[in-house]
C-alpha cells in the first residue's frame, strides 16, 4: 500500500492546468506542419502557418495559447493499492484547478449556475472523472475544453439497422453544421454504444488519443479513416476559410449497448486540442 498526500495531487493538477493551456501537444503541432504542407487553399495554408507561429509565441512567453482556457475536465485513474492521505480527494483536484488557473493567469470561464450566470472567478468546479485501476500510482490528465467546440458536440440514438452508414451520416452532419464555428482543423471524438451518458463520455475520452493512433479494432480503424476522409471533403478548411484540412484526426471509441439501440455521440475539439498528463 502506497500513501499519496493530497498536497501532491493539488500541486500536480495545478501544473498540468498551466502546461496544458500554455503548451500544445507536440504531435498536434506536428500535425499543423503536415497540414500546412498538404493544404490546397492558399488562405487555409496561411491560417495553419499562423497556428504554428501562435504555438511558438505561447511557449516562448509562457502564456496561454488561446484566450478561451476552457472548462477543465480532469481524469483521475487511481491505483487500488494507493492510500490517499490529507483532505478529500475531490477537493484536492478542485483546489489544483483553482491554483493552476490563478498562477497561470488563465481566463476564468465557469459560471456556478447555468441560469443565473454568476462567474465563480476561479474556473471551478471542474468536471471530474475518477476510475479505480490496478497498481499503486495515480494518473492525472487535464483536458481544458473550450466553449466554441464543445457547443457543437451532439448525440443521437440511431436505429440498429442504420448501421455504419447511419453513423457516418450523423457525424458528417454534425461537422457541417458546426462549420467554422468550432475552430477547425478539428480533432473529432466519436462514441458508439453504451447508454445515454456512457456514449458521450467515451466520445470525449476519444479526443485524448494521440493523433495518428487508430483503434485496435480493424473495423473501427477503417471507420476512423473513412470519416476523416469524408470530413476533409467538406471543404470547410482551417478556421472555416475553405480548404482540405477540416479535421486533423478522428478517433472512435466503442462500448456494448442494448439490442434495440445504436447510440452515437460526436465530441468536437477545436484545433487547440490541449491536454496534459502526469503520473504520481
Amino acid at each position: 500500500m502506497r500513501e499519496i498526500n493530497t498536497d501532491l495531487i493539488t500541486n500536480t493538477v495545478a501544473q498540468l492546468c498551466i502546461d496544458a493551456c500554455h503548451q500544445l501537444p507536440e504531435n498536434l503541432v506536428n500535425s499543423f506542419h503536415r497540414a500546412a504542407e498538404t493544404e490546397v487553399s492558399p488562405l487555409g495554408k496561411q491560417v495553419l502557418i499562423k497556428l504554428i507561429e501562435n504555438d511558438r509565441i505561447a511557449r516562448e512567453n509562457n502564456v496561454s495559447y488561446c484566450h478561451d482556457t476552457g472548462l477543465t475536465i480532469v481524469y483521475a485513474e487511481v491505483g487500488q493499492d494507493v492510500h490517499i492521505t490529507g483532505c478529500n480527494f475531490n477537493d484536492a483536484l478542485q483546489s489544483g484547478v483553482r491554483k493552476g488557473y490563478a498562477e497561470g493567469f488563465m481566463r476564468k470561464s465557469v459560471v456556478g449556475d447555468p441560469l443565473t450566470r454568476m462567474n465563480t472567478n476561479d474556473n471551478t468546479p471542474a468536471v471530474l472523472h475518477t476510475e479505480i485501476v490496478p497498481g499503486e500510482q495515480i494518473r492525472l490528465t487535464v483536458l481544458p475544453k473550450g466553449g466554441g467546440s464543445e457547443n457543437w458536440s451532439t448525440m443521437k440514438f440511431l436505429l440498429p439497422g442504420e448501421g455504419v452508414q447511419g453513423v457516418k451520416d450523423f457525424v458528417l452532419q454534425a461537422i457541417i453544421k458546426a462549420g467554422g464555428s468550432a475552430c477547425p482543423p478539428l480533432t473529432v471524438g466519436v462514441g458508439l454504444g453504451g447508454s445515454f451518458d456512457k456514449v458521450t463520455e467515451i466520445a470525449k475520452k476519444a479526443i485524448l488519443r494521440d493523433i495518428g493512433v487508430h483503434s485496435e479494432l480493424p473495423h473501427i480503424a477503417q471507420l476512423e479513416s473513412e470519416l476523416l476522409a469524408e470530413i476533409n471533403k467538406t471543404g470547410i478548411g482551417p478556421q472555416g476559410y475553405g480548404g482540405s484540412n477540416t479535421a486533423l484526426w478522428v478517433a472512435v471509441e466503442t462500448y456494448a449497448c442494448h439490442i434495440t439501440a445504436l447510440p452515437v455521440a460526436v465530441n468536437i475539439q477545436c484545433h487547440a486540442s490541449r491536454r496534459k498528463t502526469a503520473i504520481i
